[in-house]
This record gives structure tokens, C-alpha cells and sequence, in this order.
């Protein structure tokens, strides 16, 4: 009994080192653990943030490649179809109160809603390609005449639609657009024949179709109103 009572006291103070150097130990491994894994889900977000800004920075590059590529060919017709566009847009607004056939009214709202988007993407081609504007009086920023835009309305033509109504507002205005839309198919044929920038030639290309398709359309409008 004494023996043994005399045992204990050094069994005990050597348990005691054992579980505290098991504690250190397993501190220092969750700790390092703890460290592992931070740095790992630091570098997979860096990662992440570094891919996601290439390819940010990959797109912003391929639309400024595409923007800069044009020809002389793509800023006339950009200079040209711009104030063409405002005129037509122009003629399309004065129908809502002077129009007498719905059918009219329907196709100048159709008109407006085509082209009024289509002036501000040449608005932006231009100033992205450095290149002056010029207004639907053909005379604004630039150096282009109504000689180089064909089918444009003079201000006297102008100025007779809007003193017109009923069914004489019907035949001049689709005389007047039908002219307007022949100019604007000749531009366009000549931008996809000569231009360089892709997203102009589409443009042209819809412009070309559209306006083709309104012509037949005022063609047969006129002969049902016995223009």
C-alpha cells in the first residue's frame, strides 16, 4: 500500500505533460490547417477576380477592334443615312394629326419606330470613328450637301407636307417617302458593296430590305388612293 502510494504522485505529473504536449500539438495542426485554408480560398478568389477581368477586359478589346474597323466607305454612308434618317423621322411625326388613311398614319408610326433608334448607332459610329455629323438640313457639322444623299426633301418640300391634310397629306407624304426610301436603298447598296465595318453593312443590309419592302408597300397605297 505504500508502495503504491508513493508511485502516484510521479505517474501524475507525467500524464499531465503528455496531454499538454497532445494539446500544443493538436492546436498548432488546426492552426495550420486553418492557415491552409485561408490561403486557398484567397488564391481561388484572386483566381476568380483575374479571370473575371480578363475576360471583361477580352470583350471590351473586341468591341473596340470591331468599332475601329472602317473604311472612307462606312463614314459616308454613316454621314450620309444619318440626316437622312432625321428627315425621315421628320416626316413620319407630322402624320399623327394631318394623315386621313389609318394606313398612312400605321406606316409613318412604323417609320418613326425604325429609324429613330437607328440615328443614335450612327451618332455613336461617328464620334467613335472621329468623323463630323451632318443634319437633316444638310448643312450641320460636316461638309456633305443634299447632292450626296439621295431622295432628301428640300425645305420646300418640307414645308409643303406639313401644310398639307386629309387625303392631299396622303399622297404627298407617300410620293415624298417613297422617293426618300429609294435614296436610302441606293446609300445602303453602295455601303455593302464598298463598306468595311460589319455591324454598318447589317445595318445597311436591314435598311435596303425594309426600305424596298415600305416602297411596294406606298406603291400600291398610292394606286388604291388614285395617286
Amino acid at each position: 500500500m505504500h508502495a503504491y502510494i508513493q508511485q502516484r504522485p510521479q505517474e501524475i505529473p507525467q500524464m499531465n505533460r503528455t496531454t499538454a504536449r497532445s494539446t500544443v500539438l493538436t492546436g498548432a495542426l488546426l492552426a495550420g490547417a486553418l492557415a491552409l485554408a485561408g490561403c486557398s480560398g484567397d488564391g481561388g478568389h484572386e483566381g476568380m477576380s483575374g479571370m473575371s477581368g480578363s475576360s471583361s477586359a477580352s470583350a471590351s478589346a473586341g468591341a473596340s477592334d470591331a468599332a475601329a474597323q472602317f473604311n472612307d466607305a462606312d463614314v459616308t454612308f454613316a454621314q450620309g443615312m444619318l440626316p437622312h434618317h432625321q428627315q425621315a423621322v421628320e416626316m413620319s411625326q407630322l402624320a399623327a394629326d394631318r394623315a386621313a388613311d389609318p394606313r398612312v398614319e400605321d406606316l409613318a408610326a412604323r417609320i418613326e419606330a425604325a429609324q429613330a433608334p437607328e440615328i443614335e448607332t450612327l451618332s455613336g459610329w461617328l464620334e467613335a470613328w472621329g468623323a463630323e455629323a451632318t443634319d437633316s438640313s444638310g448643312t450641320g457639322h460636316g461638309s456633305m450637301g443634299h447632292g450626296d444623299m439621295g431622295g432628301m426633301m428640300t425645305a420646300e418640300d418640307m414645308a409643303a407636307l406639313a401644310e398639307a391634310s386629309g387625303a392631299s397629306f396622303d399622297r404627298l407624304f407617300l410620293e415624298q417617302m417613297t422617293a426618300h426610301h429609294r435614296g436610302a436603298v441606293q446609300m445602303a447598296e453602295t455601303e455593302i458593296a464598298e463598306g468595311e465595318n460589319p455591324d454598318a453593312i447589317a445595318m445597311a443590309q436591314t435598311i435596303r430590305d425594309t426600305q424596298n419592302d415600305e416602297i411596294a408597300e406606298m406603291e400600291q397605297l398610292l394606286t388604291e388612293l388614285g395617286g
